[in-house]
């Protein structure tokens, strides 16, 4: 099953995924840590309420978007589809570089909205792609492989952002 990891069909998609589901978590821990403890640290229920919205507007996309995310998995080039999000997710992050050290809270938020759709977006490619670079035999393997990776990201770029 590792050994997919090493191989060009496969290890740049798992890479690419891995390294996004980091980056939103990164972003999202790091973006909370400093409204909490520097930017609202002397108003602590102000802060706590930004926390409560922060989660809500990470998640928004998700409900707003998933539909139409995974009809477009279904029906355009998988390949460009992952192409332009990641492009995307390169312009959210230098607008989100620039709202975390002008501490934009309201900046901050419509960053933590557009990760929240590249998130949505991506999410279906990356399993919709699999079977276009996986043999029949791999595929559960691959699919495991990105579902785990998903998860490490996800605790690693929450323990970084903190």
């Amino acid at each position: 099953m590792l050994h997919l990891l090493g191989t060009r069909r496969f290890g740049p998609l798992f890479a690419t995924q891995f390294l996004g589901a980091f980056n939103d978590n990164l972003y999202k821990t790091a973006m909370l840590f400093l409204i909490t403890y520097q930017l609202l640290a002397h108003e602590p229920q102000q802060a706590a309420a930004l926390v409560t919205l922060a989660g809500g507007v990470f998640i928004l996309p998700f409900l707003l978007f998933s539909s139409l995310s995974g009809e477009l998995a279904d029906k355009v080039d998988k390949a460009r589809v992952v192409r332009a999000v990641k492009l995307a997710e390169i312009l959210i992050m230098l607008v989100g570089a620039f709202a975390l050290t002008h501490d934009s809270i309201p900046l901050l938020m419509v960053v933590l909205f557009a990760m929240g759709t590249h998130s949505t977006f991506f999410g279906p490619i990356k399993y919709a792609i699999l079977p276009q670079h996986l043999p029949d035999r791999e595929l559960l393997s691959g699919t495991g492989l990105v579902e785990a990776g998903t998860y490490i990201a996800i605790l690693g770029g929450q323990i970084a952002g903190g």
